[in-house]
């Protein structure tokens, strides 16, 4: 069991930690450019090749959609009251709390503990939670959606594409399967050098309501995800992603967003930073509890 864990884990850590030294001694790695390549190039090619490989049903993929919409829901809700009783500003909290980080560290920790069918459960909770926090999390932020930059999304398109794919039955012409999962393949690792590489640019600020929030986000995070998955009635593969997805640290959006609508991004840093560090000893933990079938 710890065997396995390692296996998961540490690949993970040290890709981040390249990417966090790579940027200390003074590299890019963080450029527009490659972030814009990732996200509307690599990540909807993987997606794409994801669904092809694994074929979920229809039944499947609409109760982790349903499941994943409910468990966003809660963490709003749940969050927001959280907040409120704790006197903290749910404007620049509530982002933090409610959309985990289900990409780049989600979807890489889902492959490597539960394969390519785990790896299409991450996407399909990836997407919808990418959706929602360009829409729900950008306006608490800004205080309106940008309905706009939704629309503009590559990664809608081609989750739209994937799910018609796996449905269907339907089978891209192999040159085109080949170029997809070619181009696919380097999104994972990028999303860990990328992550590492925006967490050595953060600074931890007000160490104390960074913590509280960090905890917060994982623990109530896993408490939600565990009581969806069985309202649900999910099990094996599906519910062990869900959960862990759930319990995921802050994603790196949230500051992107808090920065761009001035709204104390400095306080959301901290949290984006010290969640992270908290996962991990949070997901080899919840990792090992879900790998031995509890």
């Amino acid at each position: 069991m710890i065997g396995v864990i390692f296996s998961v884990v540490v690949p993970i850590l040290i890709t981040v930690s390249i990417g966090f030294a790579w940027t200390r001694l003074g590299y890019r790695l963080n450029s527009k450019e490659l972030t814009a390549l990732i996200s509307d190039v690599a990540t909807p090619c993987l997606i794409i090749n994801t669904f092809q490989e694994t074929r979920l049903t229809s039944d499947a993929f609409l109760s982790l959609a349903l499941a994943t919409g409910t468990a966003i829901i809660l963490f709003i809700c749940v969050g927001a009251l959280l907040l409120w009783i704790l006197s903290l500003r749910i404007r620049t909290f509530l982002p933090s709390i409610a959309f985990p980080n289900a990409g780049n560290l989600g979807l890489p920790v889902s492959l490597y503990a539960f394969g390519t069918e785990g790896l299409g459960y991450a996407i399909a909770f990836f997407s919808m939670s990418l959706v929602a926090n360009f829409t729900l999390g950008q306006a608490i932020a800004a205080g309106q959606a940008n309905w706009r930059g939704l629309i503009r999304l590559p990664i809608l398109y081609s989750v739209a594409i994937g799910i018609l794919l796996s449905l269907s039955g339907a089978t891209l012409p192999q040159w085109a399967k080949t170029t997809v999962g070619l181009i696919g393949d380097m999104t994972i690792p990028l999303m860990l050098l990328m992550l590492g590489s925006s967490l050595s640019l953060l600074e931890v600020t007000a160490f104390w309501r960074a913590a509280l929030v960090s905890s917060i986000r994982i623990g109530f995070g896993a408490a939600i995800g565990i009581t969806v998955a069985a309202v649900f009635g999910l099990t094996g593969s599906m519910r062990a992603v869900l959960i862990l997805q759930c319990a995921n640290p802050v994603a790196v959006y949230n500051y992107l967003f808090a920065q761009r609508w001035n709204n104390q991004p400095e306080e959301v840093a901290g949290v984006v930073v010290l969640s992270t560090l908290f996962s991990i000893v949070t997901i080899p933990l919840l990792l090992g509890w879900l790998l031995a079938g509890s």
